[in-house]
């Protein structure tokens, strides 16, 4: 067995509600498709014991978090991908084009670190379902382009079906964005809307949102 074979049977990911957690869908939708074994460790959000369970495994208090070994964990959704990159070269979690990759690292750091008012208004919810027009979502409108604008520019500038091609991080860091269009009812159209269905209906990504359909943990911050 290789030394990456041993590293692999130990990745442990934990991870909140998949109803809610828009930062854990990240990485385990990175690990998920691209078949990187894990064992996944799910500690329900808002509950009495939620910040004691979480602090067991990373002093931020919050998920997602990769448990390496006992002397590596890593948080961020971002850098838990880029790891999981840097172990798996031949998996191609990036773009092959050294350009492409750059373009991709850009908009998922963009994606990453900006698009608050698109967060706040706009929780992730798996069980939400808005018709177009019954939710008011014109005060994130700036960030709702801007999202629309980067999908086009991806898309026309790769031919699809993901931006880059390929299914890439940079899709992962986009999947939570797909789910908080289609539950409250953002209207897309041309490129924007084939990516929503592309996305929407990778068979990782059906699995996380079966899932959280499903749950019934009650979340009172969410």
């Amino acid at each position: 067995m290789s030394s990456v074979s041993r590293v692999d049977q130990s990745l442990k990911l934990v991870i909140g509600n998949k109803r809610f957690s828009s930062w854990s869908l990240r990485p385990w939708l990175v690990l998920e498709h691209f078949q990187i074994p894990f064992e996944e460790i799910l500690i329900p959000l808002d509950q009495h014991d939620t910040t004691t369970e979480i602090l067991k495994y990373t002093p931020t208090a919050r998920v997602p978090v990769l448990l390496v070994s006992d002397d590596l964990q890593i948080w961020e959704s971002l850098a838990i991908c880029e790891y999981l990159s840097d172990l798996h070269p031949d998996k191609n979690l990036w773009p092959r084009d050294l350009v492409a990759r750059a373009r991709a690292r850009t908009i998922s750091n963009e994606m990453h670190a900006g698009f608050a008012q698109m967060r706040q208004l706009l929780s992730h919810d798996l069980q939400k379902q808005f018709a177009v027009g019954e939710f008011d979502w014109s005060p994130a409108l700036k960030d709702v382009e801007r999202v629309k604008t980067i999908w086009t520019e991806a898309l026309t500038a790769s031919g699809g079906p993901f931006l880059y091609g390929d299914f890439s991080i940079a899709d992962a860091m986009f999947a939570p964005v797909v789910n908080r269009f289609i539950s409250y009812g953002v209207p897309v159209d041309g490129l924007a809307a084939d990516y929503v269905a592309t996305l929407r209906a990778l068979p990782a990504h059906q699995k996380w949102i079966a899932a959280g359909l499903k749950e019934t943990y009650i979340a009172p911050h969410h």
